[in-house]
């Protein structure tokens, strides 16, 4: 009987530990393809290399669904900034909860 009572409160410990990790793999794929990106930008001075190079690094998925931003002035030794920002839905079998991720990287402009 207690069994019936907390089966429900054990299944969603268990969605919501999903969903903890989800968000973390989502953010770390972020933050790696904001840097991939900044890294372009500093290198190359047309930003849309840096989207493309962001848009890789992200999946087909998650590039979808981002919006990236890349600032390069072109002037040697001022930061490229690259940030990349996508709505995550927790739990969208419950009617979901929309958060913002959002990384972004700098680098020096080289070239």
């Amino acid at each position: 009987m207690e069994f019936v009572l907390v089966l429900p409160l054990v299944f969603l410990l268990i969605v919501g530990m999903a969903e903890v990790v989800v968000v973390a793999r989502t953010s770390l794929q972020l933050a790696a393809a904001s840097r991939e990106g900044a890294r372009v930008a500093a290198a190359a001075p047309d930003p849309a290399r840096a989207m493309e190079a962001t848009r890789r690094v992200l999946g087909r998925d998650l590039a979808r669904r981002a919006r990236i931003t890349v600032r390069r002035p072109p002037v040697v030794g001022k930061p490229a900034e690259v940030t990349v920002a996508v709505s995550h839905t927790l739990l969208p079998v419950l009617g979901g909860l929309r958060i913002p991720l959002e990384s972004t990287s700098t680098m020096r402009v080289e070239v």
